[in-house]
């Protein structure tokens, strides 16, 4: 019977944070496995010792090191020549699995964080039983000794190699809220070049053998290249990334009512924003959270909201302006970047989000799955003789037609209006959906025809699917239209 292979992480370096079940592992071991270099000093079995079984048990372990033959400096084929040593180091343990022993991998730190026990692991796992420990990583390790979160909230923390081009680790560096570089060593010079360029280097941190006696901890900038060693860490913990001298503004699609359709996307602007600036009808459905300031306004002042939002960001705060549905379909992502673009100084994002077209189309079936036109029916910018020649254009060309805002408590001739143009080109029995409060709690999907659609029950919480000589209503109430059209 053979012996079961065990990687085994132990942590940072306190041999107190090595997890009860690798200490149990490590004493029941008939074979523990270390790495070092050619010097003969290992950082696993440092750690490990105080779990190793007595040297006076009459079973003693079995103690197999695996030393490293090469550096990175040594020579050319340092990669052809380091497989060949674990190809080697694997055969090793192999040996004592199938004498049956079980064999336990030390890896400082987790074993499949950038450690050693990675490549014994993908050489012997599909011919021995295994189990991999966890162990707590230097990143945490050093977020720790600093007293400093790693991340918050919706933050993103990268990893990275300080292997990597100083421009490559720049780049990546610019984008991400938090970062743990590793392998700094003789890649020090580097590292700190890097975030040097990316904007950084004032608030990174650097941890060298964190959670050890010989632990050090101090600004980046103030370290000496000359005396930083392999197992060391620069850290950009949470809340490091430098605000912008000027802020953003990104326009944000809330969806058309419940925070189902609220895309990740939105979410995260949402939360990130120092500042929400919308109708307040649509600004009240974003939760409250502290540190965030909300500025609600009426739903006519679209040019006065936007430049309030633009002001802000001049004085470096980063703004989400609300939009229900998507916010570039008759909502506000026109009218900011039409503000924005008089002076062209402030970055404008937009968010997309589901339409009001698409959420009661889906409710229906799925109407809009052929061509189709959307228009609106409100003349409070337009006027409606060019609402009624779209609408004309649109129904000549048998188009599906949604239907935004198709009346208000000042507008109440334009539903009717609308119906009696339709009626020219389109017959009685075209399949007619009305959505309302589509996603809110008095949601209501209506399916009827256009000769009987009564303009009375239509209001500015309203959208309308007007179907095409190809919309289908199914017996089961199901309203599609179809994506093949006869051919002539």
């Amino acid at each position: 019977m053979t012996g079961k292979l065990y990687g085994v992480g132990l942590g940072p370096g306190d041999p107190e944070l090595v997890t009860v079940k690798a200490a149990r592992l490590i004493e029941e071991a008939d074979v523990v496995a270390f790495h070092s270099a050619r010097h003969g000093r290992s950082v696993a079995k440092t750690i490990a010792e105080p779990y190793f079984r007595s040297q006076n048990d009459p079973n003693p372990q079995i103690l197999e090191q695996l030393v490293y033959p090469v550096t990175t400096e040594d020579t050319d084929d340092y990669q052809g020549e380091i497989d060949q040593f674990y190809e080697e180091a694997a055969a090793r343990l192999a040996a004592h699995l199938d004498a049956g022993r079980n064999v336990v991998v030390l890896a400082a730190g987790d074993p499949f964080f950038y450690g050693s026990y990675m490549h014994m692991h993908k050489r012997l796992k599909d011919r021995y039983e295994w189990e991999v420990v966890p162990g707590v990583t230097s990143v945490s390790g050093a977020s720790a000794v600093l007293g400093t979160p790693l991340v918050e909230r919706d933050e993103v923390l990268t990893i990275l190699p300080g292997t990597l081009p100083p421009a490559e680790l720049a780049a990546r560096l610019k984008s991400t809220d938090s970062a743990a570089i590793l392998k700094l060593g003789r890649t020090f010079g580097n590292v700190r070049q890097a975030l040097e360029e990316a904007g950084r280097l004032d608030n990174a941190w650097y941890v060298e053998r964190a959670t050890t006696g010989r632990q050090k901890t101090s600004p980046l900038a103030d370290v000496d290249p000359g005396t930083v060693p392999y197992f060391s860490l620069a850290l950009l913990p949470s809340r490091s990334k430098p605000k912008p001298d000027k802020g953003e503004v990104t326009v944000v699609g809330l969806g058309p009512g419940s925070s189902d359709w609220l895309t990740p996307e939105a979410r995260h602007e949402l939360n990130e924003a120092d500042d929400l600036v919308g109708y307040t009808t649509y600004l009240n459905r974003v939760p409250d959270r502290p540190g965030q300031t909300k500025h609600a306004s009426h739903n006519q002042v679209e040019s006065e909201r936007a430049a309030f939002a633009l002001d802000l960001a001049r004085k470096g705060k980063r703004v989400a302006v609300i939009s229900s549905g998507d916010p570039g379909v008759f909502a506000m992502a026109t009218a900011v970047l039409e503000v924005a673009a008089e002076t062209g100084d402030i970055p404008v994002k937009v968010i997309p989000g589901v339409t009001a077209a698409n959420a009661v189309a889906a409710r229906a079936g799925a109407p809009l799955g052929h061509d189709y036109a959307v228009v609106s029916l409100s003349d409070r910018l337009k006027p409606w003789d060019v609402i009624a020649e779209r609408l004309t254009a649109a129904a000549k060309a048998d188009l599906v037609i949604a239907i935004y805002n198709p009346a208000s408590k000042a507008r109440t001739h334009q539903v009717q209006e609308m119906r009696d143009l339709l009626l020219q080109h389109r017959t009685h029995e075209t399949p007619v959906v009305v959505g309302r409060d589509v996603g809110g709690p008095e949601e209501e999907i209506r399916v009827g025809t256009l000769g009987g659609l009564d303009p009375s029950t239509i209001d500015m919480r309203c959208l309308l699917i007007i179907g095409s000589s190809q919309t289908v209503v199914t017996p089961q109430g199901v309203v599609f239209t179809p994506r093949r059209y006869p051919t002539s």
